[in-house]
């Protein structure tokens, strides 16, 4: 776990391992959610730039009866 300061103007860094495990650029824009006591930040990703990233699994998952098409 890393931990940033939090600069006079409010601003932190993201440190280098966490941008880079997330494949982040500057100008990428990112959410901020404030839940009980915390802050999360989350990436912001385009549809786009989703496509493909499950490829390879498998869909094992089996649907309720009353959920299948006919």
């Amino acid at each position: 776990m890393a931990t940033v300061t939090v600069s006079p103007k409010f601003q932190i860094v993201i440190p280098k391992d966490v941008r880079d495990r997330l494949v982040m650029a500057p100008g990428d824009k990112i959410e901020v959610i404030q839940l009980e006591g915390r802050i999360e930040l989350i990436p912001v990703r385009s549809a786009s730039s989703l496509r493909g990233f499950l490829k390879g699994r498998k869909n094992t998952f089996q649907r309720e009866d009353d959920r299948c098409l006919p």
